[in-house]
């Protein structure tokens, strides 16, 4: 989920970023008059050095704001936004089903890839581990046998034990070419893309980014009760939802797990805890954002879930592992009724 590292800050930038833009960028009507003397000095200050000149600023902001509003005016978020009006254009769909099928598209093409071959990693890197168990064993006896032939205290013994096996361990990852750094290759691509889209809708819904038409078409491109994409969901059924499906999607993988470290354990109680933070969060900002960031959580667990099936690992040639099982959905449904509803 990797829309979690930038979850704790959005709130906060997001609705300084409105309030500054809603006031400094709002353009001047057509015959409308000029304000008083006082009021234009004020808006544009005479330079107190001679020979000085003023360079208007889009607004005034904090040095955290300052970066924030440096990525939302980026490249790739741009990008982006002609990739969103491109597609609700082409498409014809209304704005809420647009980045509802743009979110299916990215995540298919880009990130279900990528997911396999995540699994595929973590499958070869748990395929070693028998490997590992058996070359470390005979290590531990030959740095038995060169202790006592050179004399080596337990600090010096355990130190070239480490350092050997940290070599062995390496050679093995190079030869089946499965380095578990591979897996995070996942995370580095997702969590840019999330972010971009997210700046993207944030940029359209504020009427930043292009024409007043495509801030128009997004305050009536909702549905249901968010008919108006540029305002918060006021019922919250799509943060709840969202916090939901995040939860669900870390259940699946905390009831995977045979037997989790207690840095597993850790790191799954973390994201619990983001994941129930994004409620708040996407109840604040515009719907177009939390309709996306839903969006997103859906895919991803139908991917996941999609991962999970003997037939697909099979036609992706995914090698087997501990946790596979021919009834996976089965499986994981009795887990989750035997930890919680029993």
């Amino acid at each position: 989920m990797l829309w979690c590292r930038l979850a704790v800050s959005a709130e906060t930038l997001f609705m300084r970023g409105h309030h500054q833009t809603s006031k400094i960028t709002r353009p001047l009507t057509a015959g409308a008059p000029w304000p008083p003397l006082s009021r234009r000095q004020a808006m544009c200050p005479t330079p107190l050095l001679p020979g000085a000149t003023l360079v208007p600023r889009r607004s005034v902001t904090t040095g955290t704001a300052g970066w924030y509003e440096g990525l939302a005016d980026s490249s790739a978020v741009h990008l982006t936004e002609g990739l969103l009006v491109s597609a609700q254009s082409a498409t014809g769909l209304p704005w809420w089903a647009s980045i509802a099928v743009t979110t299916v598209a990215l995540r298919t093409v880009i990130t279900l890839p990528l997911g396999v071959y995540q699994s595929l990693i973590i499958a070869k890197v748990e395929a070693l581990q028998v490997e590992i168990a058996q070359l470390a064993k005979r290590l531990h006896y030959e740095v038995s046998v060169r202790t006592k032939e050179k004399g080596w205290t337990q600090k010096t013994a355990r130190y070239q034990f480490k350092k050997n096996l940290r070599r062995i361990v390496s050679e093995l990852y190079v030869r089946e070419n499965c380095h578990p750094f591979k897996a995070s290759l996942l995370v580095w691509v997702q969590l840019p893309m999330w972010v971009c889209v997210t700046l993207a809708l944030r940029n359209l819904s504020l009427g930043a980014a292009h024409s007043p038409p495509v801030y128009e078409d997004l305050a009536v491109g909702g549905a249901l009760w968010f008919s108006d994409l540029t305002l918060p969901d006021s019922t919250w059924l799509l943060p709840i939802s969202l916090g939901l499906v995040n939860l669900l999607i870390t259940e699946i993988f905390a009831l995977r797990r045979i037997q989790a470290s207690k840095f597993q354990r850790y790191v799954t109680h973390f994201i619990r805890g983001i994941s129930l933070l994004m409620v708040p969060i996407a109840a604040t900002v515009p719907s177009s954002m939390a309709v996306y960031w839903l969006s997103s959580s859906v895919i991803g667990l139908g991917h996941n879930l999609l991962v999970c099936s003997p037939r697909f690992r099979r036609l992706c040639r995914l090698p087997p592992t501990r946790v596979d099982s021919d009834t996976p959905y089965r499986d994981l449904a009795a887990a989750f009724v035997s930890k919680y509803l029993k």
